[in-house]
């Protein structure tokens, strides 16, 4: 089964680029991120089922601001512009946009045209919706009729009946605009008619299959962290090659309470998966023993990772003839690690297990094209423990980013008491699913005054950094209930001696990111 024709958004610099590509499969249509600067000749012959233009900074009009080449639109292939790729499309195709002064950001009231077309047919009048422009078209190109204008947008919206295009000066994926997903479901079903095929099942179908062909008879490996991520890929392969599959677990030390175990345990049980455990906590925690430095630790966790699995690998590749291994690599990953134009390569410890080019083995990467939530239906569809689709982003270097200070084993068991009632609670609430990543921070190398059991102490701060997102890329931190927050506290104190204080991290990404090192 070979991959569906893809829905292309071309990004402009927008920062909802990502949500783009993620409503349009929220729609079951797969799409891919491309930047402006592919060649229209690269992006026809993806062979697109529609291209979408991203929002993006710039004005269109203004010197080497991106523009839109001719050539997207004499393909015959549906186009929809959104904000600034909307100004660009009317640009290019004859269109007027102008700065004239009427700037709207944030919630504004649309108001659709009785010839509303197939984007906003029959949805309400002084229709919210999110907008973020200075400049506004105020012509649309011929041949187009206007289907909406707003108090600083003459032209808020148009469509060419004859040409399976249109356009609008909102961000109908932003969940502020109303209907908006809707909108963005009628341009792909209605307007490009591409049908709604892109599910679980069928990923899984056409991934076995590119594994079979990619694999064939050899012997395959993969580094399984315990995260969602390696396990749905490593369960992916084993469906399609069984017993070729090896997973090695690296337990570096750094993991939080009774993973290890979910692992060893849970994993095996529910897929049947050949895994080869390695304890190498001794080695890390030596190597690690004095680090303070962020940037230091996770070079060292990184190259004692290489070693240890290298030498896993090896053992393994004496039984076998192992050339391919697996990494669970997915789509915001190849995104945040400089994979588009302009994109800054933010994560230098994401992937701990990222082995050099030297290691001689051929990648499988069935997760390269997906994002979190994907991947979720994908393990619950492989039949994967609950526990662990929806388990948290972990780091790779693990708990050793969240001390801030050197790493040893008392900071740790430290940490470990912290976040396991922190986690704890969290579950009890209910809130697991309603926050997308709850890192719990040691700051070990602080100590403040405290008053336990009537007499003075000299404890360690802890902080909570419970956080909301869709895809890590940006993120707020978590509004849970004050009672909640008030039982992890008191629980954190009183059950860990070495703890007297604790503290909510209320910083959104950006400026901030979610781990602290």
């Amino acid at each position: 089964m070979s991959t569906p024709r893809p829905v292309l958004v071309v990004d402009f610099g927008a920062q909802y680029a990502q949500l783009i590509a993620r409503r349009v499969r929220e729609a079951r249509v797969y799409s891919e991120i491309v930047p402006h600067s592919m060649p229209v000749a690269e992006m026809l012959a993806k062979d697109p089922a529609a291209i979408i233009l991203s929002g993006g900074p710039s004005s269109v009009y203004v010197p080497n601001a991106p523009q839109v080449d001719a050539g997207v639109f004499e393909a015959g292939v549906p186009v929809f512009g959104i904000c600034y790729g909307f100004q660009a499309m009317a640009q290019a195709l004859g269109g007027t946009v102008a700065r004239t002064g009427n700037r709207e950001y944030g919630g504004t009231p649309l108001r659709p045209r009785p010839d509303s077309g197939a984007l906003l047919r029959d949805l309400p009048g002084d229709l919210p919706v999110w907008m973020s422009h200075g400049d506004c078209v105020t012509e649309a190109p011929p041949g187009f009729v206007v289907t909406a204008e707003s108090a600083g947008a003459p032209v808020a919206a148009f469509e060419d009946p004859t040409g399976r295009r249109a356009g609008v000066q909102f961000h109908p994926e932003v969940g502020h605009t109303a209907h908006g997903q809707e909108m963005l479901t009628r341009f792909l079903h209605d307007i490009a008619g591409i049908e709604p095929t892109w599910t679980p099942e069928n990923i899984i179908d056409e991934q076995v299959a590119r594994i079979r062909e990619q694999v064939g008879t050899k012997e395959v490996i993969c580094g399984l962290s315990g995260g969602v991520d390696s396990a749905v890929a490593a369960a992916l392969v084993h469906r399609a090659v069984g017993d070729q599959l090896t997973c090695v677990f690296v337990d570096h030390g750094l993991l939080r309470a009774g993973e290890a175990e979910q692992v060893e345990k849970d994993y095996v049980a529910a897929t049947g998966i050949r895994l080869k455990v390695v304890d190498s906590a001794d080695r890390f925690l030596t190597a690690l023993a004095g680090v303070s430095d962020p940037e230091r630790k996770r070079k060292i966790i990184g190259r004692e990772f290489i070693r240890t699995f290298e030498a896993a690998a090896r053992d393994i590749a004496a039984h076998g003839d192992v050339e391919f291994l697996v990494q669970g690599t997915l789509y915001p990953d190849v995104v945040e690690s400089g994979g588009g134009a302009g994109t800054a390569s933010i994560k230098s410890h994401h992937n701990v297990g990222g082995l050099p080019e030297d290691l001689g083995f051929s990648l499988v990467e069935p997760l390269r094209t997906l994002f979190k939530d994907e991947v979720r239906a994908l393990g619950l569809q492989l039949g994967l423990p609950e526990a662990m689709v929806w388990r948290h982003p972990f780091p790779g270097p693990g708990l050793a980013i969240r001390i801030i200070g050197a790493v040893d084993r008392e900071r740790l068991d430290v940490l470990r008491r912290a976040d396991f009632i922190a986690r704890q609670e969290l579950s009890a609430a209910g809130l697991d699913r309603g926050v997308w990543q709850f890192p719990v921070v040691l700051l070990a190398d602080v100590r403040s005054v405290g008053v336990q059991g009537d007499g003075r102490s000299y404890g360690h701060p802890v902080v909570l950094r419970p956080v909301s997102s869709e895809d890590a890329m940006t993120a707020d931190w978590s509004r849970l209930p004050y009672d909640l927050i008030a039982r992890i506290s008191t629980r954190i104190t009183n059950e860990v001696a070495e703890v007297n204080r604790v503290v909510l991290d209320v910083t959104s990404k950006p400026p901030g990111t979610i781990e602290w090192e």
